[in-house]
Order: structure tokens, then sequence, then C-alpha cells
């Protein structure tokens, strides 16, 4: 796709063409184009007035919302960079990502004002911009809620560095937002962070060009099934995160669709927003096929609009696309990316018969090579190597991370690749086949989480020596962490139950170990490095135990 356009260039020129049309449903109102285009306007207006100015990163620290969108092209039209993270991040994480970016502002909601005020004090955060989760609902919607106590609230402080949403919106209304005209596409548009093997989550700065090639591409891989411009995507896959970017965001500066949002997953409210909207697309992770799989009131509700449902994130489980095809008479597509690569390397289209256990086929946008990867050596199709992908343009290097960089990115034949660390196969077809990674990055819930991570925070406890974090293969949630523990020998008294409080302070829930294993010792090499690989052959042994079956006893 040729594409010479800034984001909100792209988005207005949609809002132009189609105001009236619905963008954002949010908790049960609709927000057409024009309205959107009005609110993201004003954002823009009102930041540049609160001083924020363009190539400042600005933090965004809520969750799925109206809020998150209006935000979000805001901080892009008034010429600054966003830096969406996830609203269950703690002080310290936000502080981090604070201090990496330089950032300069945060648009976080009400109940995250606390951590905010604290990242202040760590950071050179200077503006805060608070919302409630409701801010942006009609008036009678936010009255009945806080009647009913069912929206939850925050407070937030009345400091100088302070200005609620609204306030700020308020602020810009009717002022023009900085012009986009000989604005740069490949300029960074946001920086949006990944887990792996690093202590702390890496920066990946993503271009204007970069996000709408690959929301392009991703979203028409449906084409074949509704005319992508009618699509009704329902995005449970959260903003910050790649997958709900390409796959959902994306829709609003591409085909102009109409994009579904919900705060948190909410199983019946999501079956009831699918049939109150005819929602054509589904976006989520194994773990929410799942559970709508084994939903006790799943049959209450009419499911039948749904034409195309993508599973991404991990490795969908053979069981649960049986499952659902016999359910629905129709598949989970499936697909492969990463947010170095701007999401998919590969998806399944739907015209194509998928050989058992492919993870889609390779997409036009994406140069790939499986190599050996201690030579970099081509593998013959069909045998296992690790993933190298490289694209025009590209992701090409970590923001602020030069040693990640060097490890992570490298140059071949003039083309420059992203070491994806996944051990993959290809075939004759350009069917890509999941095989293993080749380093120590956990999938837990769709989410990469770092092993290393999880074992510096395990080591910072005072009665810990020694510590090694795996995962462990789970149908659920793709894999367990687990952590395998040695404890000083005078240390008495300490349980796992001691060690997963002790990480709860200092890691965000899903990265909290699920089990503690205590040993004497871990296996290490000669050169006394901490022999991971075991560990997780182990556990795989273990598993591979629990399933195979149980010799039957004699008869007595």
């Amino acid at each position: 796709m040729e594409n010479n356009l800034t984001i909100p260039a792209a988005f207005d020129a949609i809002a132009a063409r189609q105001p009236d049309k619905a963008a954002v449903i949010y908790l049960g109102t609709t927000y057409s184009y024009a309205r959107l285009k009005d609110l993201s306007d004003a954002m823009a207006a009102g930041l540049v007035q609160a001083g924020v100015q363009p190539g400042q990163r600005v933090v965004l620290y809520l969750p799925n919302s109206v809020q998150w969108l209006v935000a979000w092209l805001g901080v892009l039209k008034a010429g600054a960079v966003a830096a969406p993270i996830t609203p269950i991040y703690t002080a310290e994480d936000l502080a981090y990502v604070a201090n990496d970016t330089e950032a300069a502002a945060v648009i976080c909601q009400d109940r995250n004002y606390g951590y905010v005020t604290q990242a202040m004090a760590k950071s050179g955060l200077k503006r805060i911009v608070v919302s409630g989760l409701v801010d942006l609902l009609p008036a009678w919607k936010r009255f009945f809620g806080w009647m009913l106590d069912v929206v939850p609230t925050g407070k937030a402080g009345r400091a100088e560095h302070t200005i609620t949403l609204r306030k700020l919106l308020a602020d810009g209304a009717g002022q023009a937002p900085p012009s986009q005209a000989g604005a740069d596409p490949d300029a960074v548009a946001e920086i949006l962070y990944t887990g792996g093997t690093t202590r702390h989550p890496k920066g990946v700065p993503i271009t204007h060009r970069m996000l709408i090639n690959a929301a392009h591409e991703q979203l028409g891989v449906s084409r074949s099934l509704f005319p992508p411009e009618e699509n009704v995507l329902l995005g449970s896959a959260p903003m910050f995160h790649v997958l709900g970017q390409t796959c959902g965001l994306g829709t609003l500066f591409t085909y102009g669709g109409t994009l579904v949002l919900q705060p948190r997953v909410n199983l019946d409210a999501m079956f009831d927003a699918v049939e109150r909207y005819g929602v054509r697309t589904l976006i989520g992770v194994p773990a929410l096929y799942r559970m709508i799989l084994e939903h006790d009131r799943l049959d209450n509700y009419d499911l039948s609009s749904l034409l195309y449902c993508f599973s991404g994130g991990d490795v969908l489980p053979l069981e649960v696309g049986r499952r659902w095809q016999e359910r629905f008479g129709r598949p989970i597509y499936v697909g492969y990316g990463s947010t170095e690569t701007v999401g998919g390397v590969c998806m399944t289209l739907p015209e194509d018969q998928m050989p058992v256990g492919a993870m889609g086929r390779k997409l036009a946008s994406k140069v790939i090579r499986v190599v050996d990867p201690a030579s970099m050596i081509e593998m013959p199709l069909g045998k296992p190597g690790e993933l190298l992908v490289s694209a025009d343009p590209m992701v090409s290097a970590y923001w602020n991370k030069p040693e990640e960089t060097a490890s992570s990115f490298v140059d071949i034949d003039g083309r420059r690749y992203y070491r994806t660390a996944d051990v993959v196969a290809r075939d004759e077809d350009d069917f890509m086949y999941f095989v293993d990674r080749t380093v120590d990055t956990i999938k837990h819930k769709g989410y990469r989480v770092s092993a290393s991570e999880i074992e510096a925070v395990l080591q910072e406890h005072p009665a810990v020596i020694e510590s090694c974090v795996v995962g462990v293969p789970d149908a659920k949630v793709g894999e367990r962490i687990k952590a395998f523990v040695v404890l000083k020998k005078d240390s008495k008294g300490v349980t796992g139950y001691d060690l997963i409080s002790f990480c709860k302070g200092r890691l965000i829930d899903y990265k909290l170990p699920q089990y503690i294993e205590f040993r004497d010792m871990l296996p290490k090499s000669k050169v006394g490095k901490l022999l991971r690989r075991e560990i997780r052959s182990e556990e795989m042994s273990r598993v591979e135990q629990k399933k195979a079956p149980r010799p039957s006893q004699p008869a007595a």
C-alpha cells in the first residue's frame, strides 16, 4: 500500500468522507466520526495550551475506552508522541517508562492518580491529565452510574500540575488543532512497550506509515468475507498492545469501520454487544476463546453475525479451534506477530485451506528467513530454525536500548532483520509452524513475560540466594509461570506464599509466579551459567507424564 499520510490526516480524511457513521461504540453510546474528530481536535488544542510541544512524549495510562481514543488521536494531532502502557502498571513501572521516554505529561484514569503522583517524584513528568471511566458518556448515564454505584472511581488532587480531561477538552473546544500539512509520515507516532528477556520492558518506536500500512494489510485479510469498510469490530485486545492496534484501532484510520470498545472483558457484555450491534470481527487471545466456549450462558445469545474471529498473542490450542468450529461452524483464524514487526508476520486467509498446526501464511509485506541461530545460515524448507523478519519500512532499533538493539536486530545482504527468538518451520506454500522459543520468554495470557525480570525481583528477597523462572505449558493461559528458588541456609519459615506476596508489590499481576518450588541447588554450566533449559525440560517431562494414559489395573 502506498501511503503518504500521517495517522491524524488519514483519520480526518475518513471523518470528512463519512461524518455521521459510527466510529466507536463505548458502553452503549455511539460516537460518530465527526464527534470523534471534534473531541480529538479539542484534545490536541488543549494539550498545546497546557504546554505539550511537538515531539514530546505523552504517556497514556488508561484502559480501553473512548477517552483512550480521544487522547491518543489528540496527542498525535498535537505533534507529540504517544507512549501507551497498561493501566495495571505500578508506580515503579510508570516511572521507568516516563524516564525512558523523557515524557512531559501523562493522561491517566482517576483510579491510578496515586501511582502517577508517586511516579512524578521519580521522573520528569510535569503535567497530569486525569479522566474518569465515564467522563465522555452522556450526563444521564454518568448520573445513574454514580447513583447506582456501578462506576469505579478514584480521587484526583487539586494540584497546579493536574487538569481533568473534561476541563482540557473545554479549554480546547473550538480551537484549531495544529496543522497536519507537511507532517512527516515517517516520524515516530508512538512508542509501544514490550516484554522480553530484559529486566525492564523495551520501547518500540513505530512511525505513522508503519502502523497505517500494517493495519491496512491485516484488517484487509477478511476482505473475502465482507467489505472492510463495513466491518464492526469488537476489540477485546487492549489498545496499548499491537494486536489491539493493528487489528482493531486501525479501522478508524484505514477503512472507516466501527470499533466496539469495553473497558474490561465481561463475556455477557461482549455477547450482548455482538448481538446488538451485529459485530462481524472478534479479536482476542486463545484464553478468551476458551472462556467463551466454557461460558454457562453462551446459548442465551445469538452470535451468528460473527464472521471473522481472530486469535493472536499466543499459540491457539488445536482442541479450542476444533471445539469452536463444531460449535459455530466457522474457524478461529490465527496469526503470528510481535510489537517489533508491527503486528502480523503471518495470518490465516479465509480462502486458504490451512494445514493442521499452521499459524498462518506469510503476509506480502514481510520478508523472512528461517536460520540456524548460531551461524545465521538459512535452513531448508521444513526444517526448524530461528525466524528473522524484515519489512519496508520496519522498526530497526529499540528506544534508548543500544545493547538490546544489537542483540535483536541483524543486517544480512544489505537488509535489516528482527530476530524474533522464536523457532519456526516454513513450508513451500509459505505456511508457518511454531516450534519453540529460543530465549527465556514466557507467553502468559497473550503477554510476553521476561523470566529474568521475575528472577531479579525474587532475588531481592533477603532469604533468596538464587532463582530460576520457566513457563509451564497450560491449555488455558498458554504457559503458567513457575519459579524455582534456593534459600539461604539460615532461612526458616519462608513459604511460597511469602515470596509471591513479596512479588506483588514489585510486579504487575500477569507477571506473578503461580508456583514456587524450593530446591537445594539449581543446574549450572561449567562456567556457572544457569541452565534454565534443563529445568524447562524437567517440567516438560512432568507435563507429558501427566498426559500419558495410566495402565489399566488387572482384574481382581
